[in-house]
């Protein structure tokens, strides 16, 4: 798993897929 820190207010944006349990984040893009 990529988990990565995201500063605060740090603008991100990604799609929602659908992951083995459930909905999650993919295509992650910090802006």
């Amino acid at each position: 798993n990529g988990y990565r820190e995201l500063k605060e207010g740090e603008h991100v944006t990604f799609e929602i897929g659908q992951g083995q349990k459930g909905p999650q984040a993919q295509n992650i893009v910090r802006g």
